[in-house]
């Protein structure tokens, strides 16, 4: 499976950005699909998680009500939609994969090269 996360960029606090990651090389359908996130001196923390159908996500307290994960299986593609951004959230952000389901105590099987977002005050 690889994963390649693209949509980072700098914004403004308040602002929005879309991350999106294409999966290539593997059945998309049979991964529940997420995103990482790690700033500058933390370590990687769980950011938000989809199942293989769509049907359930699962959310850090830290982005709730903020951020929305989707997917589109026939595109073999996940998204990131971050609005009101804050500083805080500035980090690189990863996508990642795992067979069956992945939470936030979930370790991924699969990791993309990472997308910086940059939020600025």
């Amino acid at each position: 499976v690889q994963l390649q996360a693209s949509g980072g960029g700098l914004v403004q606090a308040g602002g929005s950005l879309r991350l999106s990651c294409a999966v290539s090389r593997g059945t998309f359908s049979r991964y529940a699909m997420g995103w990482f996130r790690q700033a500058p001196g933390k370590e990687r923390e769980f950011v938000a998680s989809i199942n293989w159908g769509g049907g359930s996500t699962y959310y850090a307290d830290s982005v709730k009500g903020r951020f929305t994960i989707s997917r589109d299986n026939p595109k073999n593609t996940v998204y990131l939609q971050m609005n009101s951004l804050k500083p805080e959230d500035t980090a690189v952000y990863y996508c990642v994969a795992r067979p069956g389901t992945l939470r936030s105590s979930s370790w991924p099987d699969y990791w993309g090269q990472g997308t910086q977002v940059t939020v600025s005050s």
